[in-house]
């Protein structure tokens, strides 16, 4: 099960360092600690850095256990200011966490890279990558911004795309295996679809309302095949051959706690197919 656990990743988004501290409780800080301490003896992967704050950084770093051996992911500003700003900036959030070098790079959207700085911002990216800054560099995407497009034009070493056992989309018209066959690393994110596997049916969201039929027979299915939603949920997404990793994110030490032991057990014999959401709207709007 150690390979599962490499493969799988932690974003640094809902740690809370950049939410005001807490009046009861344990401190924030505390807790993000903990959290990072399970996912490094846990042997997880990839560490994605979410862009906040300056301070957020400076909190993150106090928090990473020492040594770690994560793959730190970083994501470059929007390029509407010039990819001197970039650069500034990536150098500056290194600078702030204390490293020297990253493992990945991303651009902030495919949408950025065709903007008309958005070859300045790749062409800047890439030079970084040449000097030792990182290692690779890619982009985000979504089910609608036609990643075979994006890689065919940009040729990233990653790209992130939103994939579930509710929505299959790039799994199912074979988009995601493509870019896995043109050699390029494919993260999973969203793979909790924003907890809409979590969330009883009267409790979804507007959105989903049309959709809810096909959550709850999920959930049936889930249930029968005497698994649960969290661990079904990572199941199917670290048992894909397309994924090189698969992104998580926690908030508290219980939450990382029970990710690692889900993603330690072995993945459920369940239909996935029976699982997938046909709804383009609900989709769009869960896995934003």
């Amino acid at each position: 099960m150690t390979s599962l656990l490499s493969k799988l990743g932690l974003g640094t988004g809902h740690l809370g360092f950049d939410q005001p501290p807490a009046t009861r409780g344990r401190p924030r800080e505390a807790e993000a600690r903990d959290v990072l301490s399970i996912a490094s003896r846990s042997n997880l992967g990839v560490l994605e850095v979410v862009r906040q704050s300056a301070t957020a950084d400076t909190h993150l770093r106090a928090a990473l256990p020492q040594p770690h051996t994560f793959r730190m992911t970083l994501t470059a500003v929007r390029p509407d200011r010039g990819a001197d700003l970039v650069e500034a900036e990536l150098k500056a959030q290194m600078l702030r966490l204390g490293v020297q070098r990253v493992d990945t790079i991303l651009a902030p959207s495919a949408t950025d890279l065709f903007s008309p700085l958005g070859p300045q911002m790749w062409d800047r990216l890439r030079a970084m990558k040449d000097a030792g800054l990182c290692r690779k560099i890619g982009v985000p995407v979504y089910a609608s911004d036609d990643p075979i497009g994006v890689a065919r034009r940009f040729k990233p070493d990653v790209m992130q795309a939103p994939a579930s056992l509710l929505d299959q989309r790039l799994l199912l018209d074979g988009s995601l295996a493509t870019l896995a066959g043109m050699g390029i690393e494919v993260h999973l994110r969203s793979i909790f679809l924003n907890g809409v596997l979590f969330l009883p049916p009267d409790r979804a969201p507007n959105h989903l309302k049309a959709a809810a039929g096909r959550i709850t027979r999920a959930r049936r299915l889930i249930a029968e095949g005497k698994s649960d939603p969290l661990q079904a949920a990572l199941g199917f997404a670290l048992s894909r051959p397309e994924a090189s990793a698969v992104l998580v994110s926690v908030t508290t030490v219980a939450e990382m706690s029970a990710v690692v032991a889900a993603a330690m057990s072995p993945p459920p014999d369940l239909d996935w197919d029976e699982m997938a959401l046909d709804d383009a709207e609900a989709l769009a709007w869960a896995a934003a």
